[in-house]
């Protein structure tokens, strides 16, 4: 399944839930934190559980991941959510604030308890943190390297509440282009999440009308090694996909990289097209073809 447009939508809207399976989103997140108010958290916690129950079953040929964002766990509301939500079977859980693999640790053992009583599968729902919405979470990311997190299937981050924490009043330059402190952090996150093995999800971009600007941030997104990026509107999803998704000339290329590897297996730099390429080339062109090892 392609994670590369990971799409927010508010737990209380039961109209753009209605909606959220035709955006074409790869990932849908059903939103019980910033975007539903204090007031109507129970209302949320229905509607998806019951969205997550309809979409179950997908019996389409595209198929989407179906995630939950829950409110922070140093809120009184975390445990209500994924009690709520649970009997659903969602892929995964989003978790908000996540203040280092510890968070992850405590949000694994809750779903542990709560898979049991729901009848799935141990460790199947698994466990998105947002990684950077303090400064203490921030410099704490590269903790998740190493750290056990069965459930951990990758990382994204966030600039909104790290700017707030840390008395930011820009962030970015005149350019547009992150602050130094935002783009440590998400150095951090990128390299983090390939030390693991594990995704990386970029921060969405708050513009949704700025479609050219995300085309681009997208693009580079996805050029610096991320394997995809959120979206908090649906008009950013095909943005987003055709920015993640590999040209014909790229794949072409991949296919040429691995088809003459293949033929001098025990070469260490061959030449393609007057080009010389190497055993890195060959790693990236495997990945892009979706060929493990």
């Amino acid at each position: 399944m392609a994670m590369r447009s990971w799409l927010f939508v508010p737990g209380d809207s039961e109209k753009k839930l209605g909606k959220a399976a035709a955006t074409g989103a790869d990932v849908i997140i059903v939103d019980l934190e910033d975007s539903v108010a204090p007031a109507n958290k129970p209302r949320a916690r229905e509607l998806a559980r019951e969205w997550l129950g309809a979409h179950r079953h997908q019996v389409a040929e595209r198929k989407f991941g179906r995630w939950v964002r829950i409110n922070a766990l140093d809120s009184r509301m975390w445990r209500d959510d994924l009690v709520a939500v649970l009997p659903g079977a969602p892929d995964g859980i989003m978790l908000p604030k996540s203040a280092g693999p510890e968070s992850v640790q405590a949000l694994g053992a809750e779903l542990y308890e709560l898979e049991q009583r729901s009848g799935l599968a141990t460790g199947s729902v698994k466990i998105l943190p947002l990684v950077s919405e303090t400064a203490a979470a921030a410099i704490s990311i590269p903790a998740y390297a190493s750290a056990p997190l069965p459930r951990l299937a990758g990382l994204t981050w966030g600039g909104e509440d790290l700017s707030a924490a840390i008395g930011a009043s820009r962030k970015y330059d005149k350019d547009g282009r992150w602050t130094d402190a935002f783009r440590l952090v998400r150095a951090q996150t990128l390299l983090t999440a390939h030390a693991r093995g594990v995704i990386a999800i970029d921060t969405l971009h708050a513009d949704f009308a700025d479609t050219k600007g995300l085309k681009r941030i997208a693009e580079e997104a996805r050029a610096d090694g991320f394997t995809g990026m959120l979206a908090i509107h649906p008009a950013q999803v095909p943005v987003i996909n055709e920015a993640f998704t590999p040209t014909e000339a790229e794949l072409e290329e991949a296919r040429a990289i691995v088809a003459a590897f293949a033929g001098s297996p025990d070469a260490g730099t061959l030449q393609i097209d007057r080009r010389m390429i190497d055993r890195p080339h060959l790693t990236l062109a495997r990945r892009m073809l979706g060929i493990e090892g």
